[in-house]
This record gives C-alpha cells, sequence and structure tokens, in this order.
C-alpha cells in the first residue's frame, strides 16, 4: 500500500513574498521582477539561448523526437510529434540538499540470527 505523502509547494504569490522579504521591497515590485525573470528567460530558451545561473543551475531547450506512442485505453498507436520543451538542470548547491530533503523510509531489513559462540571445553 502506497501512502500519501504531504508535499509542501510554494506558489509564484508566496515566492514574490519571500523575495521581496529578503531584497527589502515591495510584493508588488518583486512580483515584477519574478515575472520579468520568467519572461526574459522564456524568451531567451525560444531563441536557443541557455540561462545560466552559477551556484543554481542551468534553464535550457531541448528537442524532444516525434515518435510512436500508444493510448493505454485502446492500445492504438498514435504518432507524438516532435517538439521543444524546457529543462532545467540543477547546480551542485541544489544537488547537494539531501539533509532537507524528505527520505523514503528503507524497508526494513530482518537481522540476521546471532549464532552462539562455541563452548569452550572444561579442563579435568
Amino acid at each position: 500500500m502506497h501512502r500519501a505523502r504531504k508535499e509542501s509547494t510554494m506558489t509564484k504569490a508566496e515566492l514574490a513574498v519571500k523575495i521581496a522579504e529578503a531584497a527589502g521591497i515591495t510584493k508588488t515590485q518583486a512580483e515584477k521582477a519574478l515575472k520579468g525573470f520568467i519572461d526574459a528567460t522564456t524568451a531567451a530558451l525560444r531563441a536557443g539561448d541557455k540561462v545560466t545561473l552559477i551556484g543554481f543551475g542551468t534553464f535550457s531547450a531541448v528537442t524532444r523526437k516525434a515518435r510512436t506512442g500508444r493510448n493505454p485505453q485502446t492500445g492504438k498507436a498514435l504518432k507524438i510529434p516532435a517538439k521543444t520543451v524546457g529543462k532545467f538542470s540543477a547546480g551542485k548547491p541544489l544537488k547537494d540538499l539531501k539533509a532537507a530533503a524528505p527520505k523514503k523510509a528503507a524497508p526494513k531489513k530482518a537481522a540476521a540470527p546471532k549464532k552462539a559462540a562455541p563452548k569452550k571445553a572444561k579442563k579435568k
């Protein structure tokens, strides 16, 4: 049985509030700055450029090849056209966030039975 894991998701509005607090600007200014970042990044990716933020990661555009897929309900083959999608590659600091990420519970292994130590022969 799978357990539902509670995940916390930060919305765009919540991110704008955090930016405003960190930068000492108004929420409206932070929202404009965030919108500007998103628009500039999207335009760069459309132009085929990469956007690299040292210490954070790299945004790039990758083209997926056309392929044949299957409709899961009918099993009928369908053509999936080629398309360009955005990709994010995390930088080293984000890859090293292991402590903050929720960990999956490892399955418990049964302990191996302990062997009794051999008894020493009594001297007579």
